[in-house]
């Protein structure tokens, strides 16, 4: 049987998250405690806001979810989720990521309006499952300050200001910066092929 863990660590969005997860046909489970991620098939790591609101992911969720990806877990970073995949972000030098994606996430810069709010294109940049059927150019909704370089984990780009990591996936670790659960069709066909990678 599938359970996919929401990890809920106060930085919103959790509600959103659940009826985008639910238009693919997934409910989400809600784990209480980091022991819970043992029997989880998948999980996702949600959020907005400030890089420091991932702090109360140091409390033994860090581990449980680094283990839960060491045994092939899916784990799915959605907006603030993908920035904490990273080392860091020069949002809170003082909070460390998880650091499965190497890089420091910055601030965009000030030459456009930030935060960065509303739709762009995504520019793919090599195969990937989490974009399966996704047209090259699809639109999808952002709302962040800060975003994630593009490097080897990278699989989309958009621009605003400057090129950063649309999405990044290796393994089976996956994050996208823009919410899934607000980019209408599109973004449903990334939830579910996420949660397609679920057991394989």
């Amino acid at each position: 049987m599938t359970s996919i863990a929401l990890i809920d660590y106060g930085a919103g969005n959790l509600t959103s998250v659940r009826k985008g997860f639910a238009a693919a046909g997934v409910e989400l489970s809600r784990p209480r405690t980091p022991p819970d991620l043992a029997g989880a098939s998948a999980i996702v790591v949600p959020g907005v806001g400030h890089f420091r609101a991932t702090s109360p992911l140091a409390n033994g969720w860090r581990d449980a979810i680094l283990e839960a990806v060491g045994r092939g877990v899916p784990l799915f970073g959605i907006c603030l989720g993908l920035q904490w995949l990273f080392d860091s972000s020069e949002e809170a030098d003082d909070v460390t990521g998880l650091g499965l994606m190497n890089g420091r996430c910055e601030r965009l810069p000030g030459v456009v309006k930030v935060p960065h709010v509303g739709w762009n294109s995504l520019a793919l940049i090599r195969p990937s499952r989490l974009f399966a059927s996704v047209p090259e150019g699809s639109q999808v909704y952002f709302t962040h300050s800060y975003a994630a370089p593009v490097g080897a984990d990278c699989v989309a780009v958009t621009t605003h200001g400057r090129p950063f990591a649309a999405a990044v996936e290796r393994d089976n670790v996956f994050g996208v910066q823009f919410h899934p659960e607000k980019s209408g069709d599109i973004g449903l066909q990334v939830i579910r092929n996420f949660v397609a990678t679920v057991g394989k």
